[in-house]
């Protein structure tokens, strides 16, 4: 496989991409430039300790997005709970004056998430290519 959009491992090839979307408690509209500088560096090293790679990232003061890379070996919310676990506290720490004035309790992300699978052919695509495979017929 010379594809450069597909990945391998020792007994498989993949190529995962995922659109994650994570959204700031109560939607409150806390995060700033910086912040998001701070958050785009640690969801890099958290997604290459993990096997994965970050290929996007951007947000609003209350969302941000990622598109990221990942090996099939990863459990998606793992990643996702790690992820907001140990952003949300290295944030905490360091932009601790800040969110002091949104949330009284140690807290930044919301409980919920949203992650897409993304990349590839469209569905339909494949559905008709599956379609067209020659079934043996004995």
């Amino acid at each position: 496989m010379n594809d450069p959009a597909l990945n391998t491992l020792h007994h498989c090839v993949y190529g995962l991409n995922y659109h994650l979307v994570l959204v700031t408690k109560y939607r409150k509209r806390c995060l700033t430039a910086p912040m998001l500088e701070s958050f785009e560096s640690q969801a890099r090293e958290r997604c290459e300790a993990w096997g994965g790679r970050l290929i996007e990232m951007n947000g609003e003061a209350d969302h941000v997005h990622l598109l990221i890379e990942l090996p099939p070996s990863i459990a998606l919310a793992d990643l996702v709970n790690a992820l907001k676990t140990g952003t949300s506290r290295r944030l905490r720490n360091e932009f601790r004056e800040h969110l002091d004035r949104y949330y009284s309790k140690p807290t930044l992300w919301s409980r919920s998430y949203c992650i897409l699978s993304c990349g590839g052919a469209p569905l339909e695509i494949i559905q008709q290519y599956i379609q067209q495979q020659a079934r043996p017929e004995s």
